[in-house]
């Protein structure tokens, strides 16, 4: 039987729900296209493999984190450049951090990842935001029912000192922490697929960090079973440029793309 893997990075209610903590637009729409398609299709579907950002509200990348001179947080959005943070404008709010968080943007910049942005607290551990979008849940209970098997479910970033855009490395991995490390196993087990289906949230960030650090790991031959399924991602609002570059990106270097209605496995 060929083996097609369906790989899901973060579809959860505080990126998918309209009143999500960070409500991606389209969202919502996208789940409900990838449930039908999974329903459709999960006879021809091997395995499903589902990522999870998974958050403390005490974290490198939430306001809480960080103070100004005047004791102010940041507003979730704001971009904290490595100046800012090196010459005190921004500082950690436990200065226990501070010399950690000028080393850590120097190192974001030197693995070539976004630069630190304070986002809203979100997919915090326990709490709704955290759970799957409600069409696709029900759908992956109903293949999990039907294939007599289980989804793998892949939690990542609840190291509260590192980003984890994506779902294979942290941005900065801790070399204390081995969940920040490069995910072999889940690498492994996807070159085992004939094709690789990607979806999930958001096209500008965890899904295109994830495509990119896996992609970086397979050879040519496996960059061209990879499928990502267009109508099943969008981008965070004011990054839709970050997204399209991903994606043509990746197109050139042989990832293919498709639609729900169209892809035939």
């Amino acid at each position: 039987m060929k083996k097609t893997h369906l790989l899901v990075i973060d579809p959860q209610r505080d990126f998918c729900d309209p009143d999500g903590a960070l409500a991606v637009a389209g969202g919502t729409a996208d789940m409900e296209r990838l449930a039908g398609f999974l329903d459709r299709n999960g006879d021809r579907i091997w395995d499903v493999h589902v990522t999870l950002d998974t958050h403390h509200f005490f974290d490198i990348s939430h306001p809480v984190f960080w103070v100004n001179g005047a004791g102010d947080h940041p507003d979730p959005f704001t971009i904290l450049t490595r100046g800012e943070v090196e010459d005190g404008r921004w500082r950690t709010t436990n200065p226990q951090f501070q010399k950690y968080a000028g080393d850590y943007v120097r190192k974001l910049e030197e693995n070539n990842r976004y630069p630190l942005c304070v986002w809203p607290p979100h997919c915090l551990i326990g709490t709704r935001g955290h759970n799957v979008a409600p069409a696709l849940c029900d759908a992956l209970l109903r293949w999990e029912r039907k294939q007599i098997g289980m989804v793998d479910y892949v939690t990542k970033g609840s190291n509260y000192r590192t980003e984890h855009y994506s779902a294979v490395q942290a941005d900065v991995p801790d070399p204390a922490d081995p969940t920040t490390m490069l995910n072999t196993g889940l690498i492994q087990t996807l070159e085992e697929a004939d094709t690789l289906v990607l979806a999930g949230e958001a096209l500008s960030h965890c899904l295109k960090f994830t495509v990119e650090d896996i992609a970086d790991t397979f050879d040519a031959d496996q960059v061209r079973k990879m499928v990502l399924l267009t109508d099943c991602a969008s981008p965070v609002a004011g990054f839709e440029d970050e997204g399209s570059a991903f994606v043509q990106a990746m197109i050139d270097r042989g990832m293919q793309t498709a639609t729900t209605a169209d892809l035939t496995l």
